[in-house]
């Protein structure tokens, strides 16, 4: 069995709370980052070694917003996103993952998963019983489906069928810093969430509405 230590240091800022995440392999030291939505010279002074990756939850431009900027500075580093990334860089080399892949960067084994419905090329990453999902899952509430391109139905499968059947235990980290904590257990998020206690996707899709109409 490989051990897969590793550390998470998160950045905070960005266009709207955003959350970029600084991953370091322990036992390689090998360094990637999570989203490009926090400047590089915040970041920068964390990393250690030539940034491994730059991976992206989905090609939003708060969450692009400083991708070129740390692949000038890394142009090494692999650019992973969904195979079907909808805004992407033309000048560095993309990585692209599908539905289900693993990429071992370090001795950490991420675990990709597709989650459709803020975005269609919305992706959580998870790793061992950590899962960044980006804008898919805040803490306290789900994603927003009302921007062109979602759905609220497939917002529902990706996280009824995908997310909350992983273990209670699993921590969120998210794309954005909208709860009363930075991070949760799958668990505690869904005591705390009605978005999260829906019986059937009619029933989501309404609790959606009567939280737009409400918020």
């Amino acid at each position: 069995m490989i051990e897969t230590d590793f550390s998470i240091r998160t950045f905070r800022g960005g266009y709207d709370n955003n959350f970029s995440y600084l991953v370091s392999c322990m036992q390689t030291g090998i360094q990637f980052l999570i989203d490009a939505a926090i400047s590089l010279d915040k970041i920068k002074p964390y990393i250690n070694q030539p940034l491994g990756a730059l991976l992206i939850t989905h090609s939003h431009g708060d969450h692009t917003a400083y991708l070129n900027d740390i692949l000038d500075e890394y142009p090494n580093a692999k650019f992973i996103g969904y195979k079907n990334l909808i805004h992407k860089s033309n000048k560095y080399e993309f990585y692209p993952v599908n539905d289900q892949d693993r990429v071992l960067l370090g001795k950490i084994n991420i675990k990709i998963i597709h989650t459709p419905g803020h975005f269609p090329d919305s992706l959580c990453y998870l790793m061992e019983n950590i899962i960044f999902t980006g804008d898919t899952l805040f803490v306290g509430r789900t994603g927003r489906t009302i921007s062109a391109n979602a759905s609220t139905k497939d917002l529902y499968y990706s996280i009824y069928d995908k997310i909350l059947s992983l273990p209670g235990n699993t921590l969120i980290y998210p794309g954005h810093d909208y709860g009363e904590k930075p991070t949760i257990s799958l668990k505690e998020n869904i005591k705390i969430s009605p978005l999260l206690q829906a019986k059937s996707e009619k029933d989501f899709i309404e609790r959606m509405a009567n939280y737009e109409a409400n918020r």
